[in-house]
């Protein structure tokens, strides 16, 4: 894909965001920063550094102090709770370190659980998940329990759940944080896939080897987005434009 002439599905511009206390905690300074259609891109920073506070901005789940916010050419500033999660479930899909799985339910209800919460009827939910499932290699597993799979198969039943609402973006946070070095590889190569197919991908990571994957790291420090590094060198310096 040629990211130069793509739009930007993630736009900031100067956000800055503090934590109240007795010592205020600026987390977050003029940050800015353009992702575009189908890029495969990392953030990373030490303990600290704000790349959590700033991926709970870009999932709608925290609010910023002054600046801008465009996902897919929508402002977000300061919605109400039913407008961030209509546009989070229909925009955006979740992959989390820890799976986030609901324990007591199988791979294919935890897949379909995102259309139950949109209404979609049992029947249709269970077709959409059970394609993701197949999409994941993990047909066979559509019937186990998250006790029962590795955690390798727990990942990709939650990356399985965060494309079921055909989402355009995915942020994923230290996906592979939870797994063995080999497995780890493998999920990186479902994202690799995904993003073949122009699915925009976004992970928070600490793991050179995952940034490593990524066609570019975005790397912050004390709260400010540092030099961009591109992995791919095709592919065009679209982060922070104004440094």
């Amino acid at each position: 894909m040629n990211y130069a002439l793509s739009e930007a599905v993630i736009s900031l511009r100067d956000i800055n965001k503090t934590y109240p206390g007795v010592v205020p905690l600026h987390v977050l300074k003029d940050v800015s920063l353009d992702i575009r259609k189908g890029e495969l891109v990392s953030i990373m920073g030490a303990s600290g550094s704000g790349k959590s506070t700033l991926l709970n901005i870009l999932g709608i789940l925290d609010n910023y102090d002054s600046g801008s916010y465009h996902l897919d050419g929508v402002l977000i500033k300061d919605l109400s709770e039913n407008r961030a999660a209509e546009l989070r479930n229909r925009m955006i899909g979740f992959v989390f370190q820890s799976f986030n799985l609901i324990n007591y339910k199988n791979a294919l209800e935890n897949v379909a659980l995102p259309l139950f919460y949109q209404g979609v009827s049992r029947k249709k939910r269970n077709a959409l998940a059970m394609e993701q499932l197949e999409r994941m290699g993990l047909a066979d597993r559509a019937h186990h329990l998250p006790g029962e799979l590795s955690g390798g198969q727990k990942q990709r039943v939650a990356i399985a759940r965060a494309l079921v609402t055909n989402p355009s973006l995915i942020l994923a946070d230290e996906p592979t944080g939870a797994l063995d070095s080999r497995t780890s590889k493998e999920v990186m190569q479902v994202f690799r896939d995904l993003n073949d197919t122009g699915m925009t991908i976004v992970i928070v990571t600490h793991d050179p080897t995952v940034g490593a994957a990524t066609d570019r790291i975005i790397r912050i420090v004390d709260g400010r987005i540092d030099s961009p590094q591109l992995n791919n060198p095709t592919t065009p310096q679209l982060n922070n434009p104004t440094t």
